[in-house]
């Protein structure tokens, strides 16, 4: 399958318990080719031991603050983009 997202920034952000150990969900800002043209998207994907799950949609669990988390994460990153707009990659979020 060919790639069709190109992430410009992402931050990673540790997922709950009754996900498997060593996941996490990647909330990036990037370029997706939709019928053959690049439109800037904001993405959250599910992410295992390090892989991007293709096809796997982010799902939080109930009871915990995974949803809250990754809003977080969704405002310093969109904070980030608006204010320089430069390739950045942010690994781990930091308060």
């Amino acid at each position: 399958m060919a790639k069709v997202f190109f992430p410009k920034m992402h931050i990673k952000v540790p997922a709950s318990k009754p996900h498997p150990e060593n996941t996490e969900y990647k909330v990036s800002i990037g370029g997706e080719d939709w019928g053959g043209n690049r439109h800037p998207v904001m993405k959250v994907q599910m992410v295992y031991n390090g892989e991007v799950a293709g096809r796997r949609s982010p799902s939080f669990p109930i009871g915990t603050d995974d949803f809250e988390r990754v809003q977080k994460a969704w405002e310093k990153l969109w904070s980030k983009y608006q204010d320089d707009n430069n390739e950045i990659v942010i690994d781990d979020m930091q308060d």
